[in-house]
């Protein structure tokens, strides 16, 4: 029996994060007056998203939870002490700008619809059902999904075989009849393949290469080549760039 279900990760696999932040964080920095402090608005860029990687990384092992994490990246990244509710009320005027930069991917839309008849969809974040709900309502896909499941909710994030497998679960499927696409080549590419489901890694702009590509996962630079991994029933698609 083929695949008969795709499990998403939705930031920078569905939803350009990376432009979305950026983006946001550039025009919150203007708003806040705190551009002044680097000597470009790229160091000031370039300084967020490794303190938010840093604080992600503990949220995602169980270190912190979901709303400390977004609360000490502020501080982090500030360098400055501030109670729960500073950190929050500065964070979410980032949200703001955040948020007014979404946007799917352009190759988003056209897959899902070439495979909305021969295939179930399901999502699978190291994020929280809170944020993904909202993100996936705003940007018109919710309802594309049948299941969504986060890391915050499940207690098990990627790239732990647990999170794989309970959205299999929820799907009533086994791992081998279920396909995950993401963009990370470890905690989306190597964690699906290890748990037993076709991982497909999209490396948009062919960011990885020589060592940094795992073995295991089907690597992709557009979801236009994903209906012809699949074997899906569709003129959609074009044969991989990729080997």
């Amino acid at each position: 029996m083929g695949i008969r279900a795709v499990v998403w990760d939705v930031d920078d696999t569905l939803f350009d994060y990376t432009t979305a932040d950026r983006a946001g964080m550039r025009a919150h920095l203007a708003a806040e007056g705190l551009l002044h402090g680097y000597e470009s608005v790229e160091q000031a860029l370039v300084r967020w998203r490794e303190v938010t990687d840093r604080q992600w990384a503990r949220f995602a092992v169980g270190e912190v939870d979901f709303e400390t994490q977004r609360r000490d990246r502020v501080r982090a990244f500030l360098d400055t002490e501030l109670t729960d509710a500073e950190a929050e009320d500065w964070f979410l005027r980032y949200i703001t700008h955040y948020e007014a930069a979404w946007a799917l991917f352009p190759d988003v839309l056209p897959v899902l619809d070439a495979l909305a008849a021969s295939h179930r969809h399901a999502v699978l974040s190291n994020s929280s059902l809170v944020v993904q709900y909202r993100k996936l309502r705003m940007l018109g896909v919710h309802d594309r999904f049948e299941a969504v499941l986060c890391a915050a909710e499940l207690g098990v994030s990627k790239p732990e075989a647990g999170a794989f497998l309970a959205a299999c679960e929820a799907l009533d499927l086994a791992p081998h009849q279920v396909a995950y696409v993401g963009d990370h080549p470890e905690i989306d590419g190597r964690g699906a393949a290890d748990a037993g489901l076709l991982s497909v890694w999209i490396d948009r702009g062919a960011v990885y290469t020589g060592d940094d590509v795992p073995v295991g996962p089907h690597r992709i630079g557009s979801l236009a080549e994903l209906p012809a991994l699949l074997g899906a029933d569709t003129r959609f698609g074009a044969p991989s760039t990729f080997r």
